[in-house]
């Protein structure tokens, strides 16, 4: 109780510290910073030889001059912020985002040299807790003026008013190469999360020990219980030391293949998480999987319903297959139970008896909601959304249809899109036996599922049909090329959306990336082999985890008695004593990680032969196939045929890319090797249907009312905010409304604090006006 208390008081007394920082203008905290610093510095130098205290005087030495010299640059960025507004309510951006990133660190670091301060005569002072910190938002602070200095870049390289790159693709991506090389375990580390709102970092901080736990165990063989088994008992080490899970994160991050990531971000889907998060969920009638089959049929043409155009199925890559969708209603209505809709429904495993009374059928709903879900276009499925498709239902008293399009990379673009085009097609024409009458449909949709509902909208009007009365896109991606943008910058610490996360995504949907056909041995055990296999592999890693359980436990142990640590364990040191006993180059940088990607490609390329340079550019692709698309590299012979001339080029843009940085400033380079990340975009990535931001003006002219709800702590906020100014220059009906302190995808975590309950009401409150018939208007004065 007295635990609970003391940490109770710590949060508020943080949250008083924020609310004060924020309130500060830019200069006065950095000056008080740097005064504080000075005086702790001051301090810890009259304390004598001791290590500790050294540390903690170049700790402050170091705050102070990364303070000193972020400070301008964030003025001048604030400066001209407002700039890239969409207008004076809505003031949103990359540049201020980031601007607001780095208060937020600055505003820490101020609240900790208050503290030590105030605390460091005291016999309770834990110097080496308070070091540790210190280094980690040191680190953190000078990442981010190296991100400060690339935001000037693309102010002075951008067209005027524009937050995207729109030049020479080749700069833009040197620009990236030399972006991924930033050190990033910082901020996966102690800062995880610093930027949001206090409520959602102890999430995160177990998200991020669940994935580097999940990672150990990834492509072993396991499944399911077997991965989720060995991920809890090898977690005990990450949650000790944030170092170590920092590295290990930024490890998974930049080299884990997107096959990886599929099977993460599907955990939700096993049976046991699904039921847990059914039970706290709205209770509703109807929650059933309908399997649509794949039929063409006719669709009435919006301006002349006499004429007709008929909607085929979904043929792209694996041909025609039946399209899933899941019919989520409060209420029982009418037609939802009839025989034509349930020869659709699809099993999804037991029926449970349901022993309430029957009640008496709702009349349809005049209206309908059409849900597209996220998840990079590679993972999760309507079931992962339907919690918060629950709540909908109940607030909104409409019924929901979120589609189960394919996934990416098995089945990259347009699959999806056409599946999805199907489906809403489908649901109009049969929205009596879905519960509504259709007078007001809404398309729904969020991150990648908000990039389909703009795409679904267009393909409707270039198909002649009724387009949907609205769309509600929350945080959606609208640019699927690979370039820079000020939010852009953001995923070099966003724990949800990493850039190479991103980009990996993107890649698969785009056709680069291919499926992994090594388990055609576990597709032979058959269903009983499976379970065979995966029981004895769990009662395996039981019995290994709970050793490397008690291993980590003792490690901890090891680092309070080093002198037990025998020469053979010293490697199974944390990243943060590792790094400390490392020797140090004048500039304080280790000099093989000071090295940008680029560099490390020419030592390569010298002893070895197989070293890519990654300077092909996508436009020497040439035409190709979709089955040709690859959004990484072109062909190995093209590339050797470029390569001298493009390394020239490539050499003096980089070159370019680093002097933005002051004479001195040498930010930390990150120690993974080369990132398996992809940096070309495919030619297909421009399509308008991929890209709805590329489309030309005759074709966002034909999309309906548009309402945007966006992140401003979101890599892809630019996004939103582009595409409703281009939308807005046309003199279409769009709204754009921007919540602070939360990460991309608060939807899925819309119970888990007020801030994201809030953000979701707001998104509800934008489907009920999409939903509500335009009244009569106002009579004019007289």
């Amino acid at each position: 109780m007295i635990r609970r208390r003391f940490t109770s008081c710590c949060r508020k007394r943080k949250f008083r510290a924020s609310r004060l920082t924020h309130s500060m203008d830019l200069r006065t905290m950095t000056q008080s910073l740097v005064t504080l610093a000075e005086d702790n510095m001051a301090f810890f130098l009259s304390q004598g030889p001791g290590e500790t205290a050294r540390r903690l005087s170049s700790v402050f030495a170091g705050v102070r001059e990364q303070a000193l010299g972020l400070e301008p640059t964030l003025g001048h960025l604030m400066g001209v912020a407002h700039l890239f507004d969409l207008d004076a309510e809505t003031p949103a951006n990359g540049y201020r985002s980031l601007v607001h990133t780095a208060r937020c660190c600055l505003g820490h670091l101020l609240h900790k040299s208050r503290y030590v301060a105030s605390n460091r005569r005291s016999i309770f002072f834990r110097a080496s807790h308070n070091l540790a910190e210190l280094e980690a938002y040191l680190a953190a602070l000078t990442q981010l003026r190296a991100l400060a200095y690339y935001a000037q870049r693309l102010l002075a390289t951008n067209q005027p008013g524009a937050l995207f790159f729109d030049g020479d693709e080749g700069l833009t991506t040197d620009f990236l190469r030399e972006y991924i090389t930033l050190h990033k375990g910082c901020f996966y580390g102690r800062c995880l999360g610093f930027q949001f709102t206090p409520a959602i970092r102890p999430f995160l901080q177990t998200l991020s020990i669940g994935l580097v736990s999940f990672g150990e165990h990834y492509k072993r063989n396991e499944t399911g219980l077997g991965v989720a088994a060995s991920s809890l008992f090898t977690s005990g080490r990450f949650a000790i030391d944030p170092e170590l899970r920092g590295a290990e994160f930024e490890r998974i991050t930049q080299n884990l293949d997107v096959q990886f990531w599929k099977a993460f971000w599907n955990i939700t889907e096993m049976e046991v998480l699904s039921s847990l998060a059914n039970i706290v969920s709205t209770t509703v009638r109807v929650s059933r999987l309908v399997s649509l089959p794949p039929k063409a049929f006719e669709m009435p043409l919006s301006t002349d319903p006499k004429l007709s155009v008929t909607v085929s199925p979904p043929l792209a890559h694996t041909g025609p297959g039946p399209v899933l969708v899941r019919l989520i209603s409060y209420e029982l209505r009418e037609g939802q139970d009839s025989e034509e809709l349930s020869s659709l429904m699809k099993s999804e495993g037991p029926r449970s008896l349901d022993l309430r009374p029957r009640p008496p059928q709702a009349p349809r709903s005049p209206s309908l909601i059409i849900h597209i879900h996220g998840g990079g276009f590679v993972a999760q499925t309507s079931k992962s959304h339907e919690p918060y498709l629950k709540t909908w239902a109940q607030e909104l008293g409409v019924p929901i249809v979120s589609i189960d399009y394919s996934l990416a990379p098995e089945a990259p673009f347009p699959r999806a899109l056409e599946e999805c085009f199907y489906a809403y097609c489908w649901a109009v024409k049969h929205c009596t036996l879905l519960g509504s009458t259709g007078e007001r449909i809404c398309l729904a949709g969020d991150s990648a599922g908000g990039n389909l509902c703009f795409t679904v909208s267009l393909r409707a009007a270039a198909y002649g049909v009724r387009v949907p009365d609205g769309i509600m896109a929350a945080y959606p991606a609208t640019m699927l090329q690979s370039t820079a943008s000020p939010s852009r910058l953001l995923s070099l610490m966003d724990p949800l959306l990493p850039l190479s996360v991103l980009c990996k995504c993107v890649s698969a949907y785009a056709g680069g990336e291919t499926e992994d056909l090594s388990d055609s041995d576990q597709k032979a055990l058959g269903v009983m082999g499976l379970v065979q296999r995966d029981t004895a592999l769990l009662l395996r890693d039981l019995r290994l985890s709970a050793s490397s359980w008690l291993n980590s436990f003792l490690e901890l142990r090891h680092k309070y008695h080093p002198k037990s640590v025998p020469m053979a364990e010293s490697m199974r040191r944390s990243v943060s004593e590792a790094a400390l006993a490392q020797p140090e180059d004048p500039r304080g940088t280790d000099p093989l990680k000071s090295l940008t990607l680029h560099d490390l490609n020419l030592r390569g390329s010298t002893g070895t032969s197989d070293t890519s340079e990654l300077s092909l550019s996508a436009e020497t692709l040439g035409p190709s196939t979709p089955s040709d698309v690859n959004f990484l590299l072109g062909p190995e012979g093209a590339q050797d045929e470029v390569e001298a001339q493009d390394e020239l080029n490539s050499k003096n843009r980089v070159h370019g890319i680093s002097a933005s940085f002051p004479e001195g400033f040498h930010p930390r380079r990150s120690s993974q090797g080369p990132t398996r990340m992809p940096l070309y975009s495919s030619p297909i990535a421009k399509n308008p249907f991929m890209s709805p931001l590329l489309a030309p003006d005759s074709m966002l002219q034909s999309l309906p009312p548009v309402h945007i709800v966006a992140c401003a702590l979101d890599p892809i906020l630019d996004d939103s905010v582009m595409f409703a100014r281009r939308l807005r220059n046309l003199g279409k009906s769009v709204t754009l409304r921007v919540v602070e302190d939360l990460p991309h995808g608060f939807l899925s975590l819309a119970s888990l604090c007020q801030e994201t309950r809030q953000a979701a009401a707001l998104c509800v409150e934008r489907i009920r006006l999409i939903l509500s018939p335009p009244g009569p208007a106002p009579p004019r004065p007289v």
